[in-house]
């Protein structure tokens, strides 16, 4: 009977495991924001799960108490002083179309817009399901990024967003 009671255990501390193998650790990320300045304005940690991305952020100097953006970028890339254009556009390695409020979208790069609070500083969990860390649709080495307006959720193809104001590249 005490051989049966430990087989069972096993099986259930293997069923229990993460996917990919038993004990693995979560895959995870980090990713500094920088502003417009070049200076680090906050951070994001990202988590793989077994369907998508867990994104938790914390990034200062963005309109107080004002709605804006935020997208996945194509490009590993966050030079200010090309205004982090060179970002490139939102990563869609679907060919969707851009928003939640659109027949052909939503896009693998689009998320809900974010709360600034009133001191300047979002902090937010966001999790996007259309995303991995690595493999397929992976997002390790492209960008995250705040933009300084809204996303209408419908304008082709960035959803009339505003200027791009901080961005992190994802390692």
């Amino acid at each position: 009977m005490k051989i049966k009671y430990e087989v069972g255990f096993a099986f259930l501390c293997l069923a229990l495991a993460p996917v990919g193998s038993a004990g693995a650790q979560e895959a995870t990320a980090e990713a500094r924001f920088i502003d417009l300045a070049g200076k680090q304005s906050g951070t994001a940690e990202l988590t793989q799960s077994r369907s998508g991305v867990l994104i938790e952020l914390e990034v200062e100097g963005l309109p107080p108490g004002e709605w804006v953006a935020f997208h996945i970028h194509e490009n590993g890339t966050c030079d200010p002083h090309t205004g982090h254009e060179s970002a490139g556009s939102h990563f869609n390695p679907t060919n969707a179309e851009h928003g939640y409020l659109v027949a052909g979208g939503p896009h693998a790069g689009d998320m809900p817009n974010l709360h600034v609070g009133a001191d300047g500083v979002l902090r937010a969990q966001v999790f996007n399901d259309m995303v991995t860390l690595d493999g397929t649709n992976a997002i390790r080495g492209k960008a995250l990024m705040i933009h300084g307006g809204q996303d209408d959720y419908k304008t082709q193809p960035t959803g009339d967003a505003g200027n791009r104001q901080s961005c992190a590249v994802i390692e």
